[in-house]
């Protein structure tokens, strides 16, 4: 059996260490020990992509923010789903995993990032998002391990009221918004419906297998018509009312989509997905 060798090491932002580890053709990522994600556990990431752009079939001039750019999966999806006209943003937190995804994971992705219709960007999701209105017609997201299954604290602005919002305010007419998530969150579907989106759950399997562990998706739009069929619709509970905006969506600070355990994506998703999502 092939050993597992330490490829790279890196700093997330709370001063954590961030692995890359390569076992033969595949490689995993870790922080502080923690597995965050794996090239062989995909399958969830490519469905975030698949979902989320399902609306934009056969669209022309579609504009695309992925949330965490992880192990570029998603990405890789997005850009097989979308026309040669779209043009797809990534918002990654941490430089090292741009680097990784040149350097390493483009023999296992298609080397997305050499694709023209893909711009990425160096910074904090929440404060790129919160910087668009009426921008883009889908969000993907994969930054940690999903709205409840946190590495990082700073995350929960992302997905409580202010972050969702402000991806409100930045979709177009129609647009959707679709989040990875390692687990589901009863009160994550409330925040979004309240938000006055509506909403639909997906469970779908992390990987190929006869016994898969399996992650969720949520999407969401205004208009209802957009959403992608064979989901498990979300009711709003209690008095039914949705909240008013905020004023503004202030940064957050992810740990590596994910990622910081998955999916910022590695904004580091994926995230899938360390926003190593999706997910690290």
């Amino acid at each position: 059996m092939k050993p597992r060798i330490k490829v790279a090491a890196a700093l997330t932002p709370d001063g954590g260490e961030m692995v890359l580890y390569r076992h033969d053709r595949d490689f995993s990522i870790l922080v502080n020990g923690e597995d965050l994600m794996h090239s062989r556990r995909h399958e969830s990431e490519l469905a975030l992509a698949r979902l989320g752009c399902a609306h934009l079939a056969g669209c022309r001039g579609s504009r695309v923010l992925i949330g965490g750019l992880g192990m570029g999966y998603t990405l890789r999806q997005a850009l097989d789903v979308l026309g040669a006209d779209a043009q797809v943003v990534v918002g990654e937190l941490l430089a090292d995993v741009i680097e990784w995804n040149r350097e390493f994971f483009g023999e296992l992705n298609g080397r997305p990032l050499t694709d023209e219709r893909v711009e990425i960007k160096t910074g904090d999701i929440v404060e790129l998002i919160a910087a668009s209105r009426n921008s883009f017609d889908a969000i993907l997201l994969d930054i940690d391990n999903g709205p409840d299954a946190m590495t990082d604290a700073g995350n929960r602005r992302l997905y409580g009221y202010e972050g969702l919002w402000a991806c409100r305010r930045a979709l177009r007419a129609q647009g959707c918004l679709a989040v990875w998530s390692a687990k589901p969150s009863a009160h994550f579907e409330q925040v979004l419906m309240r938000c006055g989106f509506q909403v639909s759950r997906f469970r779908v399997a992390a990987h190929k297998g006869k016994k898969p562990q399996f992650h969720f998706v949520w999407v969401a739009s205004e208009d209802k018509a957009k959403l992608p069929p064979g989901g498990s619709e979300a009711r709003l509970g209690g008095q039914g009312r949705v909240a008013r905006p905020c004023r503004q969506a202030r940064g957050v600070h992810r740990s590596p989509h994910g990622a910081a355990q998955k999916k910022q994506g590695l904004m580091v998703s994926s995230a899938r997905k360390a926003s190593v999502s999706s997910r690290l």
